[in-house]
């Protein structure tokens, strides 16, 4: 796995540098879209609507259409903004594992330790197994700043990016908005079929019979003749950016960190003062 982003968590002083990697893949197989009389590759320009020009990617900027004006925005611009500098996954607040709704998740993320010794990750990665409590973070990837939940998995710290609350739409339809009557004796035969049905979860059971047929089918076709010479039609993968983070002593940050929460002060100006 190559790491997609390296940063750190950070909760009151406490510093935990991480390297962060797609915890999931998709393996479906990619298909092109070819010319159907002689198979050659069919390409989307990037041309220009005013000059008529095809555009390479450094000199593109994004935009903002309200409907009657446009705001570009450049690279620079982005780059300024907080979020998008920001290297840190930042705990806001540790809530019950419970309370987390499964709709809000989103991508999800394996954290390797990113320092000489994984002692404040294991820290942390125990501390939220024993209080059954998950870490709700801010964080910033790929120019969004983003909304996560921290967990664990096994051995392993897991970064789960979450919805915005208006980003999950309210479910009301009219034919359940009335009263609809169940008879004890339909109740009693469904959970019958759902007994009939039951099993412990094993996803290792489970395969992608379309994915696996159509790579039969592909193979086949290679294994007759019937292919094309496409190695030019493949790019370049971009390569992440890297980035460190910085460790400071475990003992005095969490207990600067404690005596903060507890008087309702800042522990940084308290640090200043004593010095």
């Amino acid at each position: 796995m190559r790491a997609i982003w390296t940063g750190a968590i950070t909760f009151g002083l406490v510093n935990v540098p991480v390297k962060v990697y797609s915890a999931t893949e998709d393996h479906d197989i990619s298909l092109h879209q070819v010319h159907d009389r002689d198979g050659g590759r069919i390409k989307y320009q990037r041309r220009c609507e005013i000059c008529g020009k095809i555009i390479s990617y450094d000199h593109i900027d994004k935009a903002f259409d309200d409907g009657d004006k446009t705001v570009i925005l450049t690279d620079q611009d982005l780059a300024m903004l907080p979020s998008e500098r920001s290297r840190e996954i930042e705990v806001v607040e540790f809530v019950p594992s419970d309370q987390l709704d499964p709709i809000m998740f989103d991508r999800s993320y394996f954290l390797e330790p990113d320092s000489k010794t994984p002692r404040a990750y294991v820290l942390l990665r125990r501390t939220l197994e024993e209080t059954d409590r998950t870490a709700i973070v801010h964080f910033a990837l790929r120019q969004k700043s983003r909304l996560g939940a921290l967990r664990v998995r096994g051995d392993v710290l897991m970064l789960q990016s979450l919805l915005w609350d208006d980003e999950v739409r309210e479910a009301k339809f009219p034919a359940l908005e009335e009263r609809t009557g169940v008879s004890a004796r339909e109740l009693e035969m469904s959970s019958a079929l759902v007994d009939s049905f039951a099993s412990d979860f094993n996803p290792g059971k489970f395969s992608d019979d379309y994915q696996e047929e159509l790579k039969k089918l592909i193979d086949a076709k290679l294994t007759e003749g019937d292919a094309l010479d496409t190695a030019k039609t493949f790019g370049d993968e971009p390569v992440p950016e890297d980035a460190g983070g910085e460790v400071i002593d475990l003992m005095d940050a969490l207990r600067k960190s404690v005596e903060k929460n507890r008087s309702g002060g800042n522990p940084k100006e308290s640090a200043r003062k004593k010095g």
